[in-house]
């Protein structure tokens, strides 16, 4: 009896352990290359993982904060998608390099011409941004993921102060204190001469530590509950031969 429960408890402990952990690789998010500092440039990731097991991810479109508009903001080539950038004029100018800007980038939009993100893998969607804001600790982008199938997930629903988190939350960008010399690490010219990047490897990301951390908890579960199973197996043969 006492070995059964322990093997009941150690699988329900593998269980818990991966539940736990899948939550990590569901939600579109946004994290930059190195940091991004305020007041300068930097070249910033959307990355999209496909949730579903029967349907690709071919389009994605992420809208741009208004009430602090990017001057610049140029997505990296892909292969295999087809970008439209959409511009709009800002309410009200802002300075760049000495000189005033009218319109800003307010949408991109990212539309698959082959296969898309499919099953079991995400993308990174790569955009240069700058000058970054120095009177915001972040940035909230809302995006639209649109599914082969024609399903829309809105990942638009911004976190309160105080609250969980909620279902579909935005991508957020937080940034980091302006350096010394007032700019960030990455100027605009460093940011967009950087080596196009297109692999979709869902085992090749380092850069994000939620989604490591969620597979050595995932393969420990496994791990617990397996040898759980096994002890359980192994106490019965025992009281049988007995």
């Amino acid at each position: 009896m006492k070995a059964s429960r322990l093997a009941a408890s150690g699988a329900l402990a593998g269980a818990t352990v991966l539940a736990l952990s899948a939550p990590a690789f569901a939600h579109v998010t946004v994290q930059p290359e190195g940091t991004a500092a305020k007041g300068g440039y930097a070249v910033i990731d959307f990355k999209v993982p496909n949730e579903r097991d029967d349907a690709s991810t071919t389009r994605l479109e992420v809208t741009f904060p208004t009430d602090h508009p990017l001057a610049s903001a140029l997505p990296e080539p892909m292969a295999g998608w087809k970008i439209q950038v959409t511009k709009s004029k800002l309410a009200k100018p802002v300075e760049m390099h000495g000189e005033k800007i009218n319109e800003a980038v307010s949408k991109i939009t990212w539309t698959a011409e082959d296969k898309g993100v499919e099953p079991g893998y995400f993308q990174k969607f790569p955009v240069s941004v700058g000058a970054l804001p120095e009177d915001t600790d972040e940035l909230v982008f809302k995006a639209l993921q649109t599914y082969s199938d024609n399903e829309v997930v809105r990942w638009i629903e911004v976190r309160q102060d105080g609250q969980e988190e909620p279902e579909n939350p935005a991508p957020v960008l937080t940034l980091s204190a302006a350096s010394g010399d007032g700019h960030g690490t990455a100027t605009a010219e460093d940011a967009s001469d950087r080596t196009t990047t297109t692999a979709a490897d869902s085992t090749g990301d380092t850069g994000d530590g939620t989604d490591t951390t969620a597979r050595v908890l995932g393969v420990v579960g496994i791990a617990v509950g397996a040898l759980g199973v096994a002890y359980g197996v192994l106490a019965g043969r025992r009281r049988t031969d007995a």
